[in-house]
């Protein structure tokens, strides 16, 4: 039994009915983890997989514990993580609840408590910047903090920029006047009372007749505690309006501050009407500052992703009151090494469970199988009802867009800043080093790829990768000369490599140097008309193929094809290698098709030559533009008569029906 688990699941208060450890196995060894498996209750609970050294890697939660491991040691369950996860397991160990939230709950502390390494957690898991008010003092203040644990105290965030959240604090503070936690009278109030409690109208009466204003009470952003002009009373109002304000719920501040200053008019106190007002100017600009508003009042969080190989972007619209109160990006330490379902239910648990800022509505991209436990989870620490939403159109849609679109520059900018694309191009070229057992680390690479239809049309794509990124001046692209009567990429593969490859390119310095990897996009056949063609030439070029269908590396020295870890730098890099090569041959073979079609179409209108040719595409831009215009519109562009616009439009017309029928 893991005793460290079971005192802290104690300790808070658990409802733990029993943890099993698992004999520890050979990792990998699914056969004798099956068996154990198979004496696990069907009660609901979680799970934690161990490596041969203990460590915990991996914890999941479960409706039903011995169904869902039974997925793992069976490699039933799809996610491309889970074969290389259950070649480090060498045990496990279980504990069972009552209820699958309780599951979900007890998911996210044990997380919490040993960050495995499988599971969805922050890329910099740094304690983030929150905004905190000391609810435990008679006086509470307001403070910039990291600190997540005290339990008198509230805390507004997380943010992720700590200017952000100073600002914000500095601009509460015009609005509502509010002791700092920074301020020493503040201390010194607090260290009193915190020694004689009884006696605080008594030290509130030795404040007021020889207390010491502090800076911020004479430039009007402390209420005067340190100097008696503030009751406990009249400080809880304020406090409950900062409480309002860091909760985007601005609407009852602004209104309470609208009667004070008629009030304070209507008694003739200008000035304190005069100081109201500026404090309501100060509201009013952080809402003109809104670039994304609802037109009703809602209050929503729409969370978005963006994903590369094995890191992601979140971000956070706050949106209260029907405003964008407050954005904050994340860094994850997975991306499409997991499914999305994992990676977003992942950032909810974390995310939701280190803030107190939950609202009534969560919107995300996708629909989550555990939505509704996640939603009882949050409606219970809320207190209130929580539910998560997937927008499908309207404004929320649109946002969501938006929201994409900034976790998308969140990671960019983190992947410029921390050099990680760096980092991980040198990864993969050493990884695919030593998988293809290359003799060097290739700095140069070169793949071709083949687009047809049916044999017509076929050309050929050269892209080169130099240093482990697209080098596009040195892509190529070749017209396939052989004539074919139907695709056949043996053949157009063995010319293309026959002319790149031939001496007087290999000569050519517009073609650059020897490749150090050549990849062929395809299998077995592919790569068998390469390796055929460089023997040809005489040329010893170490080359690969890559399969589309199960991302499989075939390599000339051995029949097995070489799979790359899912996840790993040297698979996404060779992929996008071959995607960029395929999208290149692919863009060539339609600009051919598409001009091939639009010469031959209006080679058959009398009066159509070269020139009215270049003067019908130049005006419409496109041939789907020609096809859909009007014999007046046709007859706009320069040099066409109407006589021959007649014409054009009604050949193109004849071409379309002939398509249809």
């Amino acid at each position: 039994m893991d005793t460290s688990i079971s005192q802290g699941l104690n300790k808070e208060g658990l409802p733990v009915q029993s943890i099993v450890a698992a004999r520890t196995a050979t990792p990998g060894d699914l056969s004798l983890l099956a068996e154990q498996v198979a004496q696990v209750p069907t009660d609901p609970g979680c799970y934690l997989w161990r490596n041969a050294e203990g460590e915990v890697i991996y914890v999941g939660k479960a409706k039903n514990l011995r169904a869902r491991m039974r997925q793992y040691v069976t490699l039933s369950d799809d996610r491309e993580k889970i074969p290389l996860m259950m070649q480090l397991v060498a045990s496990f160990d279980y504990l069972v609840v009552d209820t699958e939230h309780e599951a979900l709950v007890l998911e996210r502390n044990l997380i919490a408590q040993y960050h495995p390494y499988f599971n969805v957690d922050f890329k910099d898991d740094k304690s983030y910047p929150y905004i905190a008010l000391t609810k435990g003092d008679m006086f509470p203040a307001i403070k910039y903090t990291r600190e997540r644990h005290k339990s008198h105290t509230r805390y507004f965030g997380p943010y992720t920029d700590s200017r952000a959240a100073r600002e914000t604090i500095d601009t509460l503070r015009k609005v509502i006047p509010i002791c700092s936690a920074t301020c020493a009278e503040w201390r010194r109030v607090r260290r009193m009372l915190e020694r004689q409690l009884e006696d605080a109208q008594v030290i509130q009466m030795i404040c007021a007749q020889k207390g010491r204003p502090c800076f911020d009470y004479h430039v009007g952003r402390g209420p005067g505690v340190c100097v008696g002009a503030c009751t406990p009373e009249e400080y809880k109002q304020i406090v409950r309006r900062v409480e309002h304000f860091l909760s985007g719920h601005r609407s009852e501040v602004v209104h309470e501050l609208t009667d004070e200053m008629q009030l304070a008019a209507s008694e003739l106190d200008f000035e304190r009407a005069g100081r109201i007002k500026r404090r309501l100017d100060v509201v009013r600009g952080l809402d003109d500052r809104q670039q994304v508003d609802f037109a009703s009042s809602i209050d929503i969080d729409l969370v978005g992703f963006y994903r590369e190989e094995t890191i992601a972007g979140a971000c956070v619209f706050c949106v209260r009151e029907g405003r964008t109160i407050r954005s904050v990006e994340f860094i994850l330490n997975k991306g499409f090494d997991v499914s999305e379902v994992e990676l977003v239910e992942g950032f909810l648990k974390r995310y939701y469970e280190e803030t107190a800022d939950i609202p009534a509505e969560i919107d995300v991209g996708i629909d989550l199988p555990d939505a509704d436990v996640i939603a009882q989870w949050l409606t219970e620490k809320r207190g209130r009802s929580t539910r998560i939403h997937r927008p499908q159109r309207g404004e929320k849609h649109h946002l969501m867009e938006t929201c994409e679109r900034n976790a998308h520059h969140a990671l960019m900018r983190y992947m410029m800043r921390t050099g990680y694309a760096d980092e991980r191009t040198n990864q993969a070229l050493l990884q695919l080093e030593s998988a293809l057992a290359l003799p060097q680390a290739p700095m140069r690479i070169e793949c071709f790829d083949i687009s047809t239809l049916h044999g017509a049309f076929t050309v050929a794509s050269m892209v080169v990768f130099t240093n482990g990124r697209a080098d596009t001046s040195q892509y190529r692209r070749f017209k396939i000369q052989a004539e074919l009567s139907e695709a056949n990429d043996f053949l157009s593969m063995q010319e293309v490599l026959g002319r790149r490859f031939a001496p007087e390119r290999m000569a050519d310095e517009r073609f650059g140097k020897r490749p150090d990897l050549l990849v062929v996009d395809g299998g077995k056949p592919q790569l068998s008309a390469a390796i055929s063609q460089l023997k040809e030439l005489g040329l010893d070029i170490p080359v690969c193929g890559l399969a589309k269908s199960d991302e499989e590396v075939f390599v000339p020295w051995d029949d097995t094809p070489v799979v790359l870890p899912t996840g790993s730098a040297s698979l996404y890099l060779i992929k996008q290698v071959r995607d960029e090569s395929h999208r290149f041959a692919i863009t060539f073979h339609r600009e051919l098709r598409d001009k091939a079609m639009t010469v031959s179409v209006l080679d058959e209108v009398s009066g159509v030559g070269p020139a009215r040719k270049r003067a019908l595409m130049k005006h419409f831009g496109s041939m789907k533009r020609l096809k859909a215009a009007s014999v007046e519109e046709i007859a706009e562009v320069p040099g066409v008569s109407m006589l021959v616009a007649r014409a054009v439009f009604d050949t193109l017309r004849a071409s379309q029906q002939a398509i249809t029928t």
